[in-house]
């Protein structure tokens, strides 16, 4: 008759009572299980571990097991299962197998050859996978709950149905363990952040994040993967801010809300400066940036991006790319590489291109902001929506009157036309950012859509007129009226295109050249 120790893994993830009923393991057999383990999952079950209160709840299946005549008896004996005490008891009782459902418990205990039997997942991957169809950003499942997904492009995505079915709470709990385990043993597959019943894993080109309650209130997946692999030409920059990037700005913002395309135009950015022969590097956690392999991906060390930061200045990088920088320790890396001399491109997030730069106030001095952030470009769906210039002057701040009251003002230029849009500057112990952009003047006009062309139409009295054509305040070309005031563009033309788009979101302006 079989003698089988319990694992602790194999009742985490549920695998005892199925592995008798699938006759995986033999039967009638004799099973014991450890009383420090049992201790243990009492404790964190107490203490809310989804896992431990899996393993308590298969513990209860075994009176069954014992009423089905699967298994005869059931002994707890006071022994670690640590790989020693398990190979020390394996010389005293060598009929005792162990069951385990950890692949590398599985390879430990072979090279120490302590007889055992491994319960391989049972979730097909390739099944959760597949869900993933052309233009899916993202997957959404949860016990209980119909899957969703979200398809299309930054600035066009919707939440489909995948099924009307609700997602199996076994399913999706096989689905996870199959996961976590994959990441523990798949060099493709890294487990980025691991909390009490919340993990994050960057499998390849998926991030996927998984919670469990009471972290969440029940068991959800959720992954997402990048859609297009994009370069900087795709942006269509304007050569001033090419030759910006190119030559001078080192303290770079990418910000913009949560799925704008910030991540897809920081690994273009990060490309383009290796493409240009620099020594590129990125931070990230989870390591989703989309970059050739000649560009390191570094991740925490202990937890920290601090202790990761110590390595990176002997690499000696010329550009470090930090995405995602959410907390004080992220900001004061960013800030103390910046000013080691490092080229840096941080990833914020962020509803409008000046809150980017609010959240350095109070984390950096005020009058060393610009000289860690001198360029901000802010996304909205996956477009350069907004460009600002960040510099340090002393002058007397807009509005006020009082010459004595000059101090250091940091400008916020729009990098494109020159014009101030903030002020930051400190009054009365309070950092005040005051806007004083002057509400540009645009031109009236009238747009004309016709089978293979677009006609704006401004009126005589701007003929022969350069003008330049923005959408909620960016850039997208200039053209130059005929002696009429009409401008003619091509509908198949890239500017005729965006001209178009712009128009009939309600957002296009028409500007003069100055």
């Amino acid at each position: 008759m079989a003698k089988y120790l319990v694992d602790r893994s194999v009742l985490e993830r549920a695998k005892l009572r199925t592995a008798f009923e699938r006759g995986v393991l033999e039967s009638p057999a004799e099973l014991v299980i450890s009383s420090f383990m049992v201790e243990e999952l009492e404790h964190q079950a107490k203490e809310g571990d989804f896992f431990a209160k899996a393993a308590l709840s298969e513990l209860e299946s075994i009176p069954l097991l014992i009423e089905k005549k699967a298994v005869t008896r059931l002994s707890v004996i006071p022994v670690k299962l640590d790989a020693a005490s398990l190979r020390k008891l394996a010389d005293t009782t060598p009929d005792l197998i162990v069951l385990t459902a950890d692949k590398i418990r599985s390879q430990v205990l072979k090279s120490l050859g302590v007889p055992h039997k491994y319960l391989p997942p049972e979730a097909d991957l390739d099944e959760f996978f597949t869900l993933f169809k052309g233009g899916t950003l993202s997957i959404h499942l949860k016990e209980g709950v119909p899957p969703t997904a979200k398809v299309g492009r930054p600035g066009k995505i919707k939440l489909i149905a995948l099924s009307e079915a609700p997602v199996p709470r076994e399913w999706l709990l096989s689905i996870a363990h199959a996961l976590l385990e994959k990441a523990g043993e798949d060099p493709d597959c890294m487990l980025e952040v691991s909390k009490r019943n919340a993990y994050v894993i960057q499998y390849g080109s998926y991030r996927i994040a998984i919670a469990f309650p009471p972290f969440s209130d029940g068991i959800e997946i959720t992954a997402v993967k990048p859609i297009a692999k994009v370069t900087l030409e795709d942006y269509k920059l304007s050569s001033k801010l090419k030759k910006r990037l190119a030559e001078k700005s080192e303290g770079v913002l990418v910000a913009g809300p949560p799925g704008a395309g910030k991540t897809t135009f920081t690994s273009a950015l990060a490309d383009f400066y290796r493409d240009s022969g620099k020594v590129v590097k990125t931070l990230e956690s989870p390591r989703d940036l989309q970059v050739g392999p000649e560009i390191t991906q570094y991740g925490k060390i202990n937890g920290s991006f601090k202790e990761s930061c110590e390595v990176l200045l002997l690499v000696r990088p010329d550009v470090v790319c930090f995405d995602e920088m959410r907390s004080d320790d992220d900001f004061d890396v960013y800030r103390d590489m910046r000013l080691a001399g490092i080229g840096m491109i941080g990833v914020v997030h962020c509803g409008s291109p000046i809150e980017a730069i609010e959240r350095f106030i109070g984390r950096v001095e005020l009058g060393m902001i610009p000289h860690v952030v001198d360029t901000v470009i802010f996304i909205r769906d996956g477009a350069i929506e907004k460009v600002y210039d960040l510099s340090l002057v002393v002058k007397l701040p807009t509005g006020l009157r009082d010459k004595a009251l000059a101090r250091p003002v940091v400008l916020v230029r729009d990098f494109e036309t020159g014009n101030v849009e903030y002020e930051i500057y400190s009054f009365a112990e309070e950092v005040i950012v005051m806007p004083v952009a002057k509400p540009a003047t645009g031109v009236h006009y009238r747009v004309t859509l016709r089978r293979n062309s677009v006609v704006i139409n401004l009126g005589g009295e701007h003929a022969n007129a350069e003008v330049s054509f923005y959408a909620r305040g960016r850039l997208i070309g200039s053209a130059i009226a005929d002696e009429n005031g009409r401008i003619v563009l091509a509908r198949k033309s890239g500017l005729g295109k965006r001209v178009i788009q712009a128009y009939k979101q309600g957002v296009l302006e028409v500007l003069p050249e100055s």
